[in-house]
């Protein structure tokens, strides 16, 4: 089984993730659950609640009961694991926890969650403190928001909720053309060559990159080849054009790029990469200019409908994002 940590994280704070409402935060406040960043500890610093710490902490609870914070998820879609992170949290962490799902219209705010039907994907189980507690969750249920119950009190660091995004379709067929590969829009990049400066994952991201850490950089090729990355698509579809974004990459970036096409729904993210994928010219080999939005639409050959596209990078170097633009 593939780790579900591969899968976006759809709690994210960077992608629109907030946590919208929390019983209590008396020690440390709601909004660290969805920090991007890894959690910090800082040595004899305190406030006038206490220890400071990077997280959401709970007072001490001297009544029956248990504490929950509702985090909103940047993108709809279906979790497939969750990280319960208690970095830090030694003697302060809860005993349990608990996550419940609900679905419910995108911008219905706190009236829709007053309404809201939620279920539970993941029962009550068993913390341990200063860790990441890694859960899979089970089923196909698309979920906009979760709620986090621990018991009976305490701190946690960080909620990661890892899944496939499920966009409303209907409401982008409205807008004509779509990036395909967006993670917003569903796209994952499911394999790449190498990433021993920047993940992958950071090909998809929205906007453009922050610095040259927020795209997808490998090392230095010494030997023959050249790197590449695997993209697939959130929906299939014929693409019309493409843009290769090397922003940030001045001394780094690939001297050419090409993009091979495929169609295959069922393959695996193992799969893809193996000999029986049978892939197609989508780009020609161009030549690519550093810290430069390319835009490539007069160059894209025919390759029908297709689910995933093979960005080559030649021979290896940075890219901040790849936009595959299909009208829906």
């Amino acid at each position: 089984m593939e780790d579900f940590r591969n899968l976006v994280n759809l709690g994210s704070e960077r992608l629109g993730a907030s946590v919208l409402a929390a019983n209590d935060d008396f020690f440390a406040p709601k909004e660290n659950l969805v920090r991007d960043a890894a959690p910090v500890f800082r040595e004899g610093e305190y406030t006038d609640r206490g220890k400071w710490m990077d997280g959401w902490e709970t007072r001490r609870r001297r009544e029956p009961g248990y504490d929950w914070a509702i985090v909103r998820l940047a993108l709809p879609g279906v979790v497939r694991g969750v990280v319960v992170d208690t970095a830090y949290f030694k003697g302060n962490y809860p005993e349990t926890c608990s996550i419940e799902a609900c679905e419910i219209p995108e911008y219905s705010g706190a009236a829709g969650l007053a309404g809201a039907a939620w279920s539970e994907i993941l029962p009550p189980v068993p913390l341990q403190g200063d860790r990441e507690n890694v859960f899979p969750i089970a089923g196909e249920r698309r979920s906009t928001h979760l709620r986090l119950n621990i018991f009976p009190d305490g701190g946690v660091a960080r909620l990661r909720a890892f899944g496939l995004v499920l966009p409303d379709w209907e409401r982008l067929t409205r807008g004509g053309i779509v990036d395909l590969v967006g993670i917003e829009n569903g796209g994952l990049v499911v394999a790449a060559s190498d990433m021993f400066f920047g993940s992958r994952h950071n090909l998809i991201l929205p906007g453009r990159g922050r610095d040259m850490g927020d795209g997808w950089e490998t090392r230095r090729r010494r030997g023959p080849g050249h790197d590449w990355a695997i993209v697939r698509l959130g929906k299939p579809g014929a693409i019309l054009a493409a843009e290769v974004d090397t922003i940030h990459f001045k001394g780094n970036a690939p001297g050419s790029c090409s993009i091979d096409a495929a169609s295959a729904a069922e393959a695996s993210g193992a799969e893809i990469t193996g000999p029986a994928t049978a892939w197609q010219t989508l780009l020609p080999r161009l030549p690519l200019q550093p810290h430069t939005l390319h835009r490539f639409d007069e160059e894209i050959q025919e390759a029908g409908e297709i689910t995933h596209a093979r960005l080559n990078i030649y021979p290896d170097g940075g890219v901040s994002r790849l936009r595959l633009y299909s009208r829906l």
